[in-house]
């Protein structure tokens, strides 16, 4: 017998919606058929204007998260029809939501009570996705963690080992979507894992590329390609201090913003566009790449998933910047860079259900495992 999850993920690149069902039957997944669907350009407008603060945010977040769950059930739609599924064969949809702040450390802990002081904001309304699906939704997965005194992210090390874990071999796998986290696997299962966000991945590239040339993005990094990299635009980049800050540790688009680009852009005059975004991916490649030789050194090999992963100018700068580990995809590990992350939130909707643990203290700095995510029954 089947055991079915969908999972859906619309990450900080704000392009879409991947969506994939996935078999558990067994205890291992498999991932049975993906979907996506593409933000409307309102839709992406809204979604990154609402990350800073601006007028009316309550109405418009609120009516945002409708239109987004608007788009997460036309991709349940399309996964159960491509299938052959009813709603009634899938036991839970796992949604993320999509992401406007994450300031888990806003303010300080309150030691008296052991409380967090900080939080992290998905907009989603899993009410809504359950009365369209009519499958139960588990939403909300990183506000426990956040809770339990952890940064709510990376959340998804734990699933990398579970489907990319070899024993024996230490491995690590780097998700590049808008924003970039690094989980390292280690040879000796009994070793912690260790997870974080490195910094920007697709997102400064993506808009970019959206402001000079009105594509959404760089494809195959084609553009990039054609530029030179500003050798003292890039130092400036590099010298952040989220770089050098030791794990846990997580970011999104509070810091790494058009705003922040603008400020480390102003010294240089005017660059030509095209060197920019060629000094912007050697930004993303190396601020990886330096966490790997930091934290994963005795990595056999370097797996890429996300967006990033099919930006082939990104991904060689990747492999030159570390010619002792192999840069490969996901895909050659069976499971397509666009998939991971849904795939995740599939495994992490399982986990609720089965009353597991979906965080790792070692990555989050919670203090300890936590089940995590809100239940919506169907």
């Amino acid at each position: 017998m089947p055991e079915l999850y969908i999972g859906l993920m619309s990450g900080t690149s704000l392009d879409g919606v991947d969506g994939v069902l996935a078999d558990f039957a067994g205890g291992r997944m498999r991932v049975v058929c993906h979907a996506s669907a593409p933000f409307t350009a309102e839709l992406k407008a809204e979604l990154l204007a609402l990350n800073t603060p601006g007028d009316n945010e309550l109405h418009r977040a609120a009516l945002a998260a409708n239109a987004l769950v608007r788009v997460y059930g036309v991709v349940v739609s399309v996964l159960l029809r491509t299938a052959n599924f009813k709603p009634a064969n899938v036991t839970a949809i796992g949604a993320h939501g999509q992401t406007v702040r994450h300031r888990p450390q806003e303010f300080d802990a309150r030691p008296d009570q052991g409380l967090a002081g900080g939080y992290t904001l998905q907009l989603n309304n899993p009410a809504l996705l359950a009365e369209l699906t009519g499958i139960d939704v588990v939403a909300e997965f990183r506000t426990r963690d956040v809770a339990a005194g952890g940064q709510g992210a990376p959340l998804v090390p734990a699933f990398h080992r579970e489907v990319f874990g070899t024993p024996g071999q230490a491995l690590a796998v780097l998700n590049i979507g808008g924003i970039s986290n690094l989980s390292l696997l280690a040879a000796d299962a009994t070793t912690p894992l260790l997870g974080f966000d490195c910094g920007p991945g697709n997102a400064l590239m993506d808009h970019w590329c959206q402001r000079h040339t009105g594509q959404p993005f760089d494809k195959d990094g084609a553009w990039a390609a054609q530029g030179q990299v500003h050798q003292a635009l890039l130092a400036s980049l590099l010298a952040d201090a989220y770089l050098a800050k030791a794990p846990p540790k997580s970011t999104g688009r509070d810091l790494f913003n058009p705003t922040w680009l603008a400020d480390r852009l102003a010294p240089f005059g005017a660059l030509a566009p095209v060197d920019v975004q060629a000094s912007l991916t050697a930004f993303t490649a190396r601020a990886c790449a330096d966490d790997v030789l930091r934290y994963g050194k005795a990595s056999a090999a370097l797996i890429v998933c996300g967006g990033g992963a099919l930006n082939t100018t990104l991904m060689r700068a990747l492999q030159a910047q570390l010619p002792g580990l192999a840069v490969r995809s996901s895909a050659g590990h069976g499971l397509p860079p666009l998939e991971v992350e849904a795939a995740a939130f599939a495994w992490l909707a399982r986990q609720l259900a089965l009353r597991r643990p979906g965080n790792l203290a070692s990555v989050t700095g919670a203090r300890g495992e936590r089940v995590l995510g809100a239940l919506y029954p169907a």
